[in-house]
């Protein structure tokens, strides 16, 4: 016995001839960017509340004794905030969300993000 034969296959007029897929150019990778990546508290020293009453007294022209009672309020209000779980949108100081919060030693630990807005360049500057 024979086998069988295969139909031949024709190829239409109107179908495009295959080709290989179009390769683009090498280019040159892309620059890396540089990201500045400050150390916060190798600065300064942290602001304490003396010291925050003390700048506020310096930028608006009120009185000591009228000053210091809302800023301790304003304080035990952020500190109820946090303490509740919620987050803070308070421009220009920028947005604080809770990662997480836990218990050690008897203590609350509350592990936060800020996010600021753009802020000015001030690397140069050691008295900024």
């Amino acid at each position: 016995m024979t086998a069988p034969e295969k139909p031949a296959t024709t190829v239409s007029a109107a179908a495009p001839a295959r080709t290989a897929p179009d390769v683009a150019p090498q280019t040159a990778p892309a620059e890396p960017s540089l990201v500045r990546i400050s150390e916060p508290g190798m600065a300064r020293p942290d602001l304490r509340k003396q010291d925050l009453i003390a700048a506020v007294l310096e930028r608006c022209e009120i009185k000591k004794r009228d000053a210091k009672p809302v800023i301790e309020a304003m304080l035990a209000v952020l500190g109820e905030a946090l303490a509740e779980g919620r987050g803070l949108n308070l421009a220009p100081m920028g947005k604080l969300r809770i990662n997480r919060i836990e218990e050690k030693n008897g203590r609350r630990i509350v592990v936060c993000k800020l996010r600021q807005g753009r802020l000015p360049d001030t690397a140069g500057d050691p008295d900024e």
